[in-house]
């Protein structure tokens, strides 16, 4: 089975939950799987690094329980994101339990290493690679990454800043494989669009900021549920790296958002015990404007399903 057979067979809807950076746990992750969506948290997330096994143990074993209690409506497979930078310390021991669990889907950012790719073929998995334009896309299939996530303007997080139109176009026009996109998708809607352009399934995160399993501070979550399209800003400040981030967050931190320094390339670090000054900044995409409360995961997941269907309905009667 390829990975598009794979994401077509094993999901109730087409959707992966992006992982998102202290906020997805084990909660969220078997949340998302047994409502039917790809759960994924990043690797980093587990601290210090040996409770990352205590951790791939217990999602396995919460779905394992959850798909012989019903054998209906088995949970979707789920993803650990691996952070493939140079600064990541800590990548070749995460890698290692990755292997071990044998987690089903592994998806890289912020670098290409056919070393990583070859790693989890080696058991099984498969390796999305998240991407911003066409240049990194076209080396990450080069060095063996299975499918793409098209990271496009108004995702949440690190992000890129072209159109979602063009950039499933031009990767189309090539690429035949899996396509994850990412971009200010929130709505059942917006998940028939992805896939209308050209993408398998749709990858939301910041939805997901605002549900009762994810580990936000509170005044996080009341901001993506009171926030729009017009709070969010676009910055390499916090990271080095571009991406979107809560205006009032910013705000809050003496910062003004309009008038922000640019970073010391030297910043850009993944280090296992990197410095965080930035901590209070929440990233955000521009798709919160259709979140309106903060809900159990799987009601979100109902939501999106309702509304996808029924999307559906509406696009057979033009």
């Amino acid at each position: 089975m390829g990975l598009r057979d794979l994401l077509r067979q094993r999901l109730r809807l087409p959707v992966i939950g992006s992982p998102l950076f202290i906020i997805s746990v084990p909660d969220l992750v078997v949340a998302q799987c047994t409502s039917g969506i790809v759960g994924s948290m990043p690797s980093l997330n587990a601290r210090p690094a040996e409770q990352l096994d205590e951790w791939l143990a217990e999602i396995r074993e919460r779905l394992d329980a959850h798909d012989a209690a019903h054998p209906d409506r088995p949970s979707a497979p789920f993803a650990i994101n691996l952070i493939v930078h140079r600064s990541n310390d800590r990548l070749e021991h995460d890698l290692a339990l990755c292997a071990k669990h044998r987690v089903p889907l592994v998806i890289t950012s912020l670098g290409a290493r056919p070393d990583v790719n070859e790693a989890v073929h080696a058991y099984g998995g498969y390796v999305l690679h998240d991407v911003i334009n066409q240049t990194f896309a076209r080396k990450a299939v080069e060095k063996g990454a299975d499918g793409l996530v098209l990271v496009a303007a108004g995702a949440g997080g690190h992000a890129g800043s072209i159109s979602p139109f063009a950039l499933v176009q031009e990767t189309r026009a090539w690429f035949d494989g899996a396509i994850a996109l990412s971009g200010a998708i929130a709505t059942g809607r917006a998940i028939l669009a992805a896939q209308v352009m050209g993408a398998d399934v749709a990858y939301i995160g910041s939805a997901f900021i605002a549900t009762e399993e994810a580990r936000a501070a509170e005044g996080y979550k009341a901001m993506i549920v009171e926030g729009a399209a017009g709070d969010i800003v676009y910055s390499d400040l916090f990271t080095g790296v571009m991406g979107n981030y809560l205006r009032p967050s910013i705000r809050n931190a003496g910062l003004d958002p309009d008038d922000l320094p640019r970073p010391d390339p030297s910043s850009v670090n993944f280090s296992a015990n990197r410095s965080k000054p930035w901590k209070d900044i929440w990233g955000s995409g521009q798709g919160i404007g259709a979140i309106g409360a903060v809900q159990p995961a799987a009601e979100l997941i109902a939501r999106l399903r309702a509304e996808y269907e029924a999307a559906k309905e509406t696009v057979r009667a033009v």
